[in-house]
């Protein structure tokens, strides 16, 4: 008794072991929650992007330059 004594959080009157048996039982309910819950299939829509997400975004710009030369990528090219 006197082990429950020195876990129990004074004010909160909740102890290690209390806790835990809430916890187990917190974790039941919300199994048997999603259990309940039926499952049905729903049909798979395709996304169309469109033109717009569809063209290449890269571009050769100052910076990406720069990034090349400072680490060297354009010793690589033949």
């Amino acid at each position: 008794m006197r082990q429950d004594d020195d876990t129990r959080k004074v004010g909160t009157g909740l102890g290690r072991r209390q806790f835990f048996r809430a916890l187990g039982g917190g974790t039941a309910a919300a199994a048997a929650a999603v259990a309940s819950v039926p499952l049905t299939p729903t049909e798979a829509k395709a996304y169309d992007p469109g033109n717009a997400e569809t063209r290449s975004r890269y571009r050769e710009t100052d910076h990406v330059k720069a990034f090349y030369r400072t680490n060297g990528y354009e010793t690589l090219k033949k």
